[in-house]
């Protein structure tokens, strides 16, 4: 008898953006500014944003920042301030700079968030927007967020809290295996929002907020049937099921919206936190 072996699971792209064809960055990169577009996505933004207290003449880094909307919007808050927005992408980072041609105060450079090329108290905050579950090592990078603040600074993490991911409508769903697989492929570290709070005070932070947040997609699911698609072609890619299935899957997504019946849903977290003074 022949041995069956399990595919490897697909890795989290962002995780490795820079070793990723030009042509799927450029997707991702349409993908991230769609999502910084929906309505949800903003209003949990705004939220989160509005637990940061800085000077009007701040000086911020976003790191992660892909194409930049997050950037911006800083940007847009604090004309007097000076916004730095990190990636590892040049891809993105193209995307971002032609995007933000409008804004002075904001810059963009490319680097990783594990070995930041700034000195020590450069900065007031550092954000992390959907960010810190894609890097391996996410102690490295709050250890760096903090040398790079200064005294009294910020540091703003927003993330998914990607175990609560769900299409289901029941118990044992078929689109349920869907959501599971594309977290699986898609972030390097599902639980990060829950780990969170330990790993910021053993770095040195002191949590000043929290908050839980989420979106929900019901008749417009234009987010969360990508999550379907994905979660479908990753089962797909690792011998899991067939190309069929795969399909009448993604069909499944469908059917269900046209029947009123679609449920899609991500929870989320925010924390915001200060260096000691």
């Amino acid at each position: 008898m022949t041995a069956y072996i399990r595919p490897r699971l697909m890795s989290d792209v962002y995780s490795t953006i820079t070793d990723a064809d030009r042509d799927v960055q450029a997707r991702l990169a349409d993908v991230l500014e769609r999502r910084a577009a929906d309505p949800q996505q903003r209003d949990m933004l705004s939220a989160y944003l509005s637990d940061i207290d800085v000077p009007e003449a701040a000086n911020l880094l976003d790191i992660g920042c892909g194409t930049g909307a997050v950037s911006r919007e800083l940007a847009r808050r604090l004309p007097q301030g000076r916004i730095i927005g990190l990636d590892p992408s040049p891809v993105f980072l193209a995307t971002a700079r032609q995007l933000a041609s409008d804004l002075p105060n904001l810059s963009f450079s490319e680097g990783d968030a594990r070995n930041l090329s700034y000195d020590n108290c450069s900065f007031d905050a550092v954000i992390y927007h959907t960010t810190l579950s894609h890097i391996p090592s996410p102690e490295t990078a709050l250890n760096e967020a903090f040398r790079v603040l200064r005294s009294g600074g910020i540091l703003a993490v927003f993330d998914g809290n990607y175990t609560t991911t769900t299409l289901a409508n029941g118990a044992f769903d078929p689109l349920q295996a869907c959501a599971d697989a594309a977290m699986a492929a898609l972030v390097h570290d599902r639980w990060l929002i829950q780990k969170l709070p330990a790993l910021v005070r053993h770095v040195g932070f002191s949590i000043i907020k929290q908050r839980s947040l989420g979106i929900v997609e019901t008749d417009e699911p234009d987010y969360m049937l990508t999550i379907a698609d994905r979660g479908a072609d990753v089962l797909a890619a690792e011998g899991r099921i067939s190309a069929d299935l795969a399909l009448a899957l993604k069909n499944e997504a469908r059917r269900r919206v046209g029947s009123g019946c679609f449920y899609g849903s991500i929870a989320y977290g925010s924390l915001v936190a200060g260096k000691p003074l």
